[in-house]
């Protein structure tokens, strides 16, 4: 949304918002990538999420699990962000390619304090992203690496000929070199990735990404490492490195890195020890969680303003490559491989998220849910032979035709959709439209934990009917599917949808999202 709401007394039975839309009027493209995934050697992420070994008597190919493959091609992943994560400033990539069985192992030291094997790398990670479809993004090696540790493994992945690398990816079993179009310049440098200032990471990041080269057309984009949450100092630091206040981003971006990435995590409290249950929880700590799952859209908005004072056409990308909800692990489970449940909340959480996503399409290029499978809120949790659908993937999947589509902002006129209460206040309406061929969806989150609410959307500059409406919903936010109820959180066909003259009215139930399809 591109304008303040105006303020109205809360208190009312009905939650309402009223927008205009110009479908005529085009904004900035919703990049695709905005539906990124992350996937870390951490806890059942890899090893039982996406890699089981060509022996494993679940269905696979080569290795990598089918339906995990499955249900992520059916929701259009774009791309996927490998190895970390922290684990990314302490892996060394040589240890993972070459004959499986020779290959040594490490010490995971940040998550689990487990023996990784090494088992899953680099030819590993690649054909997952090829059976996926997914642009590979790969995280380097600063904390703990060389700069020619890098350059090598982007020339043993992405060129020809008869380079050193490029020789040894042959002996390994791959002719030719993959195309890797993203590439990370370490990560969280702040902290696990070396706790680094953001005067010695920026220098740090200059040398490293000059010696990341475009071999055989292959053409990298360098994202570098960003602050935690709400450091908009250590934006500015990198800011000021490539560019002055005002001026153009100089010539040096082209041998530096054309993004920086910043995290952030949605918690139920403050207390980092005791983050909250993701499934025994009051309205307390929905009503928290959402007071913070709001603040990303301040954060998000405060690194634009920070990089519009010195790259004011945007050409520098932002980056959340690390996002979502983090609760306390499930019991019984390993702390060290934050394997938590997956409820509507979560699910609401990333309705929000991609509304602010959207908002920000001009500058931000790139977004990474944490994580795909098995870890912090994941889209798919694996149970044995059983790939759970979590609610969070039914958002990502009524979200999908937002990917590559033109954003037609939202101009509020009036609202009255705010909760507020000891834990905080925030709005509890939310929505976002977007065009492309031929149709437009429009997604609308109700965060209202008992209120439903009615959405009334003035469309205009292009005739419209409505579409197929589909509910995402459960009789308590609390709800979750698992092996033995794969669907108690499931879409459904909506009729909450209609036309009033050139008005679209969505009525919304409590705390549910939607997602109605138009054709132009």
């Amino acid at each position: 949304m591109t304008t303040a709401p105006t303020t109205a007394p809360t208190g009312t039975t009905h939650g309402v918002l009223e927008g205009v839309v110009d479908l005529d009027v085009a904004g900035p493209t919703i990049s695709r990538h905005l539906y990124g995934h992350f996937a870390e050697h951490l806890g059942r992420c890899i090893y039982e999420g996406f890699w089981v070994g060509e022996d494993s008597d679940l269905p696979n190919t080569e290795g990598i699990r089918d339906d995990v493959v499955a249900a992520l091609k059916a929701i259009d992943i774009p791309n996927l962000r490998w190895p970390g994560g922290c684990f990314a400033d302490e892996y060394h990539w040589m240890n993972g390619v070459g004959p499986r069985e020779e290959r040594p192992s490490m010490v995971n030291t940040h998550w689990g304090d487990v023996v990784e094997d090494n088992s899953f790398g680099s030819h590993e990670f690649m054909r997952l992203c090829e059976l996926l479809g997914a642009d590979p993004y790969v995280s380097g090696n600063v904390g703990s690496g060389t700069v020619a540790e890098m350059s090598d493994w982007v020339e043993y992945l992405t060129r020809s000929g008869d380079a050193p690398m490029s020789r040894l990816r042959r002996e390994h079993g791959h002719d030719e070199p993959w195309k890797v179009p993203f590439w990370g310049i370490g990560n969280e440098s702040w902290g696990c990735g070396g706790n680094m200032t953001a005067e010695q990471y920026a220098l740090l990041a200059a040398q490293f990404a000059t010696y990341c080269r475009n071999h055989d057309g292959n053409e990298l984009y360098r994202i570098a490492a960003g602050p935690n949450r709400d450091d908009y100092a250590w934006t500015e630091t990198l800011m000021k490195s490539i560019s002055t206040l005002g001026g153009p981003v100089t010539s040096r971006k082209h041998n530096s890195w054309q993004a920086l990435s910043f995290h952030y995590y949605t918690h139920a409290t403050d207390d980092w020890e005791h983050k909250g249950s993701a499934t025994e929880f009051g309205d307390d700590h929905y009503h928290s969680t959402m007071v913070n799952a709001w603040r990303i859209d301040d954060i998000v908005r405060g690194h634009v303003r920070v990089m519009d004072a010195y790259d004011p056409e945007a050409t520098i990308g932002l980056v959340c490559d690390e996002w979502g909800t983090w609760w306390d692990v499930e019991p019984g489970t390993n702390p060290g491989f934050l394997f938590q449940q997956n409820t509507l909340r979560d699910a609401l959480v990333a309705g929000l998220h991609f509304d602010v996503f959207h908002a920000s399409a001009r500058r931000l290029v790139m977004a990474n849910i944490a994580q795909t499978v098995n870890v912090l809120q994941a889209v798919v949790l694996t149970d044995g032979p059983t790939a759970v659908l979590t609610p969070t993937y039914h958002v990502f999947a009524m979200n999908a035709r937002h990917q590559g589509a033109t954003s037609h902002p939202v101009q509020v006129v009036a609202e009255d959709a705010r909760h507020e209460d000891g834990t905080g206040s925030y709005r509890t309406l939310t929505t976002s439209v977007s065009s492309r061929d031929g149709s437009a969806l429009v997604s609308l989150t109700n965060l209202d934990l008992q209120r439903p609410a009615t959405v009334r959307l003035a469309l205009r500059g292009r005739d419209w009917q409505v579409g197929a409406a589909t509910l995402l919903t459960a009789d308590r936010p609390q709800a979750h599917n698992t092996a033995e109820d794969l669907s108690a959180v499931a879409p459904a066909p909506f009729d909450g949808a209609r036309r009033e003259g050139d008005v679209l009215v969505v009525e919304l139930p409590p705390h549910s999202f939607a997602t109605v399809d138009l054709s132009l």
